[in-house]
């Protein structure tokens, strides 16, 4: 880990899944039903996958999960499962599927109320994104949503160049539980977190965070931490 000071943030800036969103309670039932919908369909007869293959995928880009978590399929039914992936989660979390990591709302609801930003920086589709926050109550804590689905950038790096940009912004904090979200952070001069309790990706990926933290609460320790510093 590198070892340096934090400074207290104008912003902070979140991954969605694995960082907020413990994905294995909304993806695990919505990996299932899609691999049946495909093998009816006649478009992936082939024995399912794991689901924890399609977990292993958080963070990547989506034109980039499929290849991995089935990378013998046909171009048809990689487009099909991007539309099926995104109709089954939406209707999960409408049904009240998918949990926050534990003291999330009370976490980002202390930290609005120390006037820091808070966005939410996602290589996932809009919908998706935009839905979790509002099926989760979360939508009056956010100063913005961004996706890559929305926006249609190439990497997580240049999703938050952008946010940077248009909220005019110079320092910040950026909490995810990948390698990309520490590029993104480290590329964008901004302090990276690291969250090691998802466990969807490798140890490695969060060896050059600036921090770690094994429970969301301990944003608030590390921001009480760096303001007594100052």
């Amino acid at each position: 880990m590198r070892k340096i000071e934090l400074a207290k943030p104008q912003a902070i800036i979140f991954d969605m899944d694995g960082t907020l969103l413990e994905t294995e309670t909304l993806l695990k039932d919505v990996h299932d039903r899609l691999f049946v919908t495909l093998n009816e369909e006649g478009l992936y007869t082939k024995p399912a996958p794991p689901s924890d293959r399609l977990l292993g995928c958080l963070g990547m880009l989506l034109e980039d999960i499929w290849k991995t978590v089935m990378p013998d399929s046909s171009e048809q039914a990689r487009e099909r499962a991007d539309e099926l992936l995104l109709q089954y989660e939406i209707e999960d979390l409408r049904a009240g599927k998918g949990l926050l990591y534990p003291d999330v709302e009370a976490t980002l609801t202390t930290l609005k109320k120390q006037g820091i930003k808070l966005f939410v920086a996602s290589n996932g589709l809009e919908d998706y994104v935009k839905e979790i926050v509002r099926c989760k109550n979360l939508e009056h804590l956010f100063d913005g949503l961004y996706s890559a689905g929305e926006y249609q950038t190439k990497s997580k790096v240049d999703l938050v160049a952008l946010l940077l940009k248009e909220h005019h912004l110079d320092y910040g904090w950026m909490v995810g539980d990948r390698s990309s979200d520490v590029e993104a952070g480290h590329k964008n001069s901004l302090s990276s977190i690291g969250c090691a309790y998802a466990g969807y990706g490798k140890q490695e990926e969060l060896v050059d965070a600036d921090a770690h933290i094994q429970h969301f609460p301990e944003l608030l320790e590390l921001l009480a931490n760096c303001m007594k510093q100052q």
